[in-house]
């Protein structure tokens, strides 16, 4: 089972679209206070999430909480990681993987990084940019792990409930 968790997100914007992202893959997202905003249908409308109802997240009064309620394969997105996520193998759908992302303004804490380096992956970017969003992150680390794991219980195809496999050749 695939996890992600945002340790302290602070802008609701980036969390509705992440929870977007978990509702499309079966992902539960786990949230660590703080969180900078509530986590009510008031503010997911606000942050643009229509799938709210639909989502599964947790949240967590702080990391050592989550830790201890949570087992499994544990890394840290960070950009000073020293893997990337194209070494990491997270084959098995049985399996617990946790993606643990930082705030968006300073990231994951040092203290909790350096526990956990041989457990530290980045994305492989330019030396011109710092960081991408967290949400791009969140989707780009889901899919390379559902693509490991066979894309198990997503479609392939537009869902009879919407447009339909067909639509394109529709007249």
């Amino acid at each position: 089972m695939l996890n992600l968790v945002l340790y302290e997100p602070e802008i609701p914007q980036n969390t509705g679209n992440i929870l977007r992202t978990c509702v499309a893959t079966n992902t539960v997202l786990h949230l660590i206070e703080p969180l900078g905003f509530r986590m009510n249908e008031q503010s997911l409308k606000r942050s643009g999430v229509t799938y709210g109802e639909m989502a599964k997240y947790i949240i967590y009064p702080n990391f050592d909480d989550f830790l201890a309620k949570n087992q499994g394969e544990f890394y840290y997105l960070t950009r000073y990681g020293m893997k990337n996520i194209y070494d990491v193998h997270v084959e098995d759908s049985n399996k617990n993987y946790y993606f643990i992302l930082g705030k968006e303004s300073t990231g994951i804490p040092l203290s909790i990084l350096q526990k956990n380096i041989d457990r530290c992956i980045r994305l492989p970017m330019n030396e011109q940019v710092r960081a991408l969003n967290v949400s791009n992150v969140a989707a780009i680390i889901l899919y390379e792990a559902l693509r490991q794991q066979g894309f198990p219980g997503l479609s392939w195809l537009e869902p009879v409930t919407m447009k339909g496999p067909n639509h394109l050749l529709d007249k």
